[in-house]
């Protein structure tokens, strides 16, 4: 029998995880309901919710830790689970509703997930915040979630109630047992290694050979090119801001058109352009940061947990001209491409997670350490249709991306209903202007836009 337990990477989100630094994916969802016609009420919504979670298990499931820390905790049956535990209402206003969910870390006691509804009825509509612990979900994981919960139609027929019957937890001794088995597992499979080198060695030379040179650079990117000092890199408050902002997809598409580059790429100059005048106006001198940039590796057997390698990439808030940094983030991009710099990452994570425990936490903390980049700027793709929820329709998604120790500030942009929805997440003691960076990052849009 295969136990459901964290891999490597999965247990890195917490092993970084502090008091401060709140290891939570988030994200706002905001719907407007029918003309014409009430919004749903919380006792509606919660029904749903809960009918359509039940084709996700995980989201019942809570961490059980082995004995000694012998190997990764293992997801089980929340014995207690009940759904009033993680789908709350909430008053407004919306903006200091989410930053007050967002600063309340997730118990480890339950399941990792929480969602509070905030209706605004004066306005037709009705914000779903929701957050789930990175051990659980990455962020496109995350947006997969809307699957279970959203559909293409403002009609849809609610799935059938379904029973559930949680698994028995298991006591200690069983956990151990467990975690013993899948560690040797592990290790028999290490071991085998050398016997498949043997059968086909000019196949494993090249493959070895190929996948040394990728894992090089990308190490060489992230950990020998140290990110430069900077206001964005020192202590956490425990304490959370998310500032958003929007513009029509088709603006980057413009863009992007224009100058033969990608979405990503302008938003990376975008977000550079940004950075450059919040910092400028806050008496910093604009330097180039040095920006994590998560890349899914993602395939259609996958299931939660986190499908992610990255590249590290400058972001040119040095230069004054905006397509010059369009240009500058084109290029860099385009070599980390070239050179497969993502699958040379993931070969490092996959290689860490093959040692000890104590070298995948120093591994771990290493990638997350204020040294190896600033800030984390994330892609996240959403539905490209129109969706709804009980009748509603999807608006926007403004997406949090979480903050590991030291590190004040990350950006995401989640593309939902031809729009591009921007969420900055901060540390609400050091920039409490978030919503100011938030519209710097528009107008830098709004810059290279005029240039085309």
């Amino acid at each position: 029998m295969t136990t459901a337990r964290l891999s490597g990477l999965d247990a890195s989100f917490l092993a970084v995880e502090t008091p401060a630094a709140h290891m939570h994916v988030g994200w706002v969802a905001v719907f407007s309901g029918s003309p014409g016609r009430p919004l749903p009420s919380f006792g509606e919504l919660r029904e749903h919710v809960e009918r359509r979670l039940v084709r996700a298990p995980r989201y019942r499931q809570k961490l059980a830790p082995v004995p000694f820390n012998l190997n990764a905790p293992e997801w089980v049956d929340d014995e207690s689970f009940a759904i009033e535990r993680h789908l709350i209402w909430a008053p407004g206003p919306l903006p200091g509703l989410v930053d007050e969910v967002m600063s309340m870390p997730l118990r480890r006691d339950r399941p990792l997930w929480e969602m509070w509804i905030c209706q605004e009825p004066e306005d037709n509509r009705f914000a779903l915040i929701g957050k789930a612990h990175h051990c659980m979900v990455d962020g496109l994981a995350a947006v997969e979630l809307g699957s279970l919960l959203l559909d293409t139609s403002p009609q849809s027929e609610a799935p059938p109630v379904q029973s559930w019957s949680p698994e028995p937890e298991p006591g200690g001794e069983r956990l151990l047992a467990r975690g013993l088995r899948d560690l040797l597992a592990a290790e028999a499979t290490l071991l085998r290694a050398p016997v498949k080198v043997a059968t086909s060695p000019a196949r494993a030379v090249r493959s070895v050979a190929g996948g040394a040179m990728r894992v090089t650079r990308a190490v060489g990117h992230s950990l020998l090119s140290g990110a430069p000092s900077s206001a964005l890199n020192r202590s956490l408050s425990p304490l959370r801001r998310l500032a958003w902002a929007e513009r029509p997809l088709e603006d980057l598409r413009r863009i992007k058109q224009a100058y033969g580059t990608t979405i990503n790429d302008v938003m990376l100059a975008a977000v550079a352009g940004g950075m450059r005048t919040y910092l400028a106006e806050h008496g910093e001198q604009p330097v180039a940061l040095k920006a994590m940039v998560p890349v899914s590796v993602r395939s259609d057997e996958d299931v939660l947990g986190n499908h992610i390698s990255f590249v590290f990439a400058d972001l040119p808030c040095d230069i004054p001209d905006p397509l010059a940094r369009l240009f500058r983030v084109h290029d860099t991009m385009s070599s980390r491409k070239q050179h497969r710099e993502p699958e040379g990452a993931d070969l490092a994570l996959k290689a860490a997670q093959l040692g000890p425990g104590i070298v995948q936490s120093a591994f771990s903390r290493v990638i997350a350490s204020p040294r190896t980049y600033n800030l984390v700027v994330s892609n996240i793709p959403g539905p490209p249709t129109p969706m709804y929820m009980h009748g509603c329709r999807l608006e926007s998604v403004y997406p949090v991306v979480p903050l590991s120790d030291r590190h004040r500030v990350s950006i995401g942009m989640t593309t939902v209903c031809q729009r591009a929805c921007f969420g900055v997440y901060a540390d609400r003691e050091a920039l409490p202007d978030a919503h100011m960076l938030a519209h710097d990052i528009d107008v830098a849009i709004s810059e290279l836009l005029a240039c085309t």
